[in-house]
């Protein structure tokens, strides 16, 4: 399912939400359909009976083999919003991070020949603190989500310094949910606090 909106700050806005590339789901296909070929072809060459015991366990072992990597293609989520970039995954065992906006220094991406065919790559976004590089794999268009991280990476860093949109108020609020979900550190949370608040 999408992204909760209930989970966002006030004044928050989602510009980007998708699952990653259909290109992951290629593999799983061929794969299902040579088992389920394989089932049919077995039941050629043997009696009327275990013909259709072929067919079906062929289908059933598509199944087994297939459900995990649709699954997880369905309950994968990457959010962008004016605030910050959201991952989620998972369907029982459930994965998540973050990244501020304004605490990304860069953001590339990276394609081979066969992806730029599919408008599909790799996104890597290096940031400050504890954060490091993160690389995301099978994101759409991501020269457009590059662009797009960049362009609102740059609001937010007016918007924080006071050049408009939210108030004091709402990036404090912003900053300490933050804090509390251990995406800024305590030194990083003191840090754009005090800028927030001396208006630097």
């Amino acid at each position: 399912m999408p992204y909760p909106r209930r989970l966002l700050s006030t004044g928050e806005e989602i510009v980007r939400e998708f699952h990653p590339h259909w290109i992951r789901l290629i593999t799983p296909i061929i794969i299902e359909f040579l088992i389920i070929a394989a089932g049919v072809l077995v039941a050629v060459y043997v009696d009327a009976i275990e013909n259709w015991i072929a067919i079906v366990a062929g289908i059933v072992v598509a199944v087994i083999v297939g459900t995990p990597p649709w699954t997880s293609w369905l309950t994968t989520w990457f959010v962008v919003t004016n605030e910050r970039i959201i991952t989620r995954s998972g369907l029982f065992n459930r994965t998540g991070k973050e990244i501020p906006l304004e605490v990304i220094n860069d953001v590339a991406f990276a394609q081979t020949f066969f992806e730029r065919l599919f408008r599909s790559g790799d996104l890597l976004i290096e940031s400050a603190g504890e954060q490091g590089q993160s690389r995301f794999t099978d994101i759409p268009d991501p020269e457009g989500v590059q662009s797009d991280v960049y362009r609102l990476r740059e609001e937010r860093t007016v918007r924080l310094r006071g050049g408009g949109g939210q108030s004091v108020g709402q990036e404090l609020e912003t900053l300490s949910r933050l804090h509390k979900e251990g995406v800024l550190s305590d030194e990083e949370f003191a840090a754009q606090k005090a800028r927030l608040l001396g208006g630097e």
